[in-house]
This record gives C-alpha cells, structure tokens and sequence, in this order.
C-alpha cells in the first residue's frame, strides 16, 4: 500500500493492515510464538531457536517494534526483547472487534 494512499482510510482500518502485515511472515509468528514461551529473550537466541541469519532476525525484529508488538531494553551489548503487553491488549481488541462481525444475516451470492 503506498504512503500517499494510507489517507484515503481510516485510523483503525490502517492500524487493522499495519497488524496484519505482522503476521504476514511466518518468522514474525514465530518470534512472537517464542517470546511468550520465555517471556523475554536476546536476538542471539532467537538466531538458534529460529533458525534463520542475524540480519533476519533483526529486521524482523525492527519491524515488530515499529508497531509496537514488542520492545526491547539494552542490556549491555545486547538487545532482550518481550511483548508489549500493553499494545498486545490493543491490538487484540482490534483484530477481534474486526473479526468478530456477524454473518449470521448475510446471504450473498446465493440463487
């Protein structure tokens, strides 16, 4: 989606796409999935338990923070990331409120 055309919608129909390309990569659903299994973990732990390149692991981590899914402190020369707690609660009110609309009613493309 090009920048100049994010304006033609919604706050929350833009957050709703931003969210979903999170998990559009199998490796984001992955590092996730493993930082609520250890509550907390250090880029070079993720390179083992994940298995792809450091370089991989960072931009994919980069690309989590930028929304907000998690953070990360410095801990001398390293990074230790978790889930932000805080946003995660947003962001799964969003998404359900999203999915969570009602077909009962619908009764499209039937003959």
């Amino acid at each position: 989606m090009g920048v100049s055309k994010t304006g033609m919608f919604t706050d929350r129909q833009n957050a709703i796409a931003l969210l979903a390309k999170a998990f559009g990569h199998p490796a984001r659903v992955a590092i996730i999935q493993h930082l609520f299994k250890v509550n907390a973990c250090i880029c070079g732990d993720l390179v083992h338990e994940i298995g792809l390149s450091q370089p991989t692991i960072s931009q994919h981590l980069k690309e989590l923070k930028n929304l907000g899914l998690i953070r990360g402190t410095v801990e001398g020369p390293r990074v230790c990331y978790c889930i932000d707690k805080d946003n995660w609660q947003k962001m799964k009110l969003l998404i359900t409120e999203f999915l969570d609309q009602d077909l009962s009613d619908m009764d499209c493309c039937r003959t």
